[in-house]
C-alpha cells in the first residue's frame, strides 16, 4: 500500500514516518517545532508532524504514545489512539502531554507518537426492540474482575 505524504515547510529536513524496525507496527513520527518546546507538568502542545497525507479509501491512521516517552518521562498522547481519516488533507499532528513531574523538553526531529494504518469497517446501525442475551449482559467498567 501506497500512503501520498506532502511535506509541509515546518517538515522540511525531517524524516517521512519511519517504520524502525522489520515488523513493528507503528511508524515513528517527528516533532516539527523550531528549535526546542518545553511542556511543563500538566500541560499539553499540539505539535506539527510536519507533513499532510493521503490514505486510500477504506483506511485509517492510527495516532498512538510512544512507550519510552510515558515510562521515562510521563508524556503521553490526549485524545489517544487519534483518528485520522482518509478523507483529512490537513496537518497530522498529536496532542502532546506532559503527565510527569519535571518539565518535558521537545526538540526538533525528536520521535513524539506512532502510526499505524488500518483498514476500517463501515457498519450499518439498525434499531432493535431487543438485543440478543449474552452471558455478560450489562456489565461493564471491571465488572470481570482485576
Amino acid at each position: 500500500m501506497i500512503v501520498a505524504i506532502r511535506i509541509l515547510p515546518e517538515g522540511e529536513g525531517l524524516p517521512m514516518p519511519t517504520y524502525m524496525t522489520e515488523h513493528a507496527a507503528g511508524a515513528d513520527l517527528y516533532a516539527a517545532v523550531e528549535g526546542e518546546l518545553v511542556i511543563a507538568p500538566g500541560e499539553r502542545a499540539l505539535v506539527s508532524a510536519g507533513f499532510s497525507m493521503a490514505l486510500p479509501p477504506g483506511y485509517e491512521a492510527q495516532i498512538r504514545p510512544r512507550s519510552g516517552l510515558a515510562l521515562r518521562h510521563g508524556v503521553t498522547l490526549l485524545n489517544s489512539p487519534g483518528t485520522i481519516d482518509a478523507d483529512y488533507r490537513g496537518t497530522v499532528a498529536v496532542i502532546l502531554a506532559n503527565l510527569g513531574g519535571e518539565p518535558f523538553v521537545l526538540h526538533r526531529g525528536d520521535r513524539v507518537a506512532q502510526m499505524v494504518v488500518a483498514p476500517v469497517a463501515h457498519a450499518r446501525f439498525e434499531a432493535a426492540a431487543e438485543l440478543p442475551a449474552s452471558a455478560r449482559a450489562g456489565g461493564g467498567f471491571g465488572s470481570t474482575g482485576r
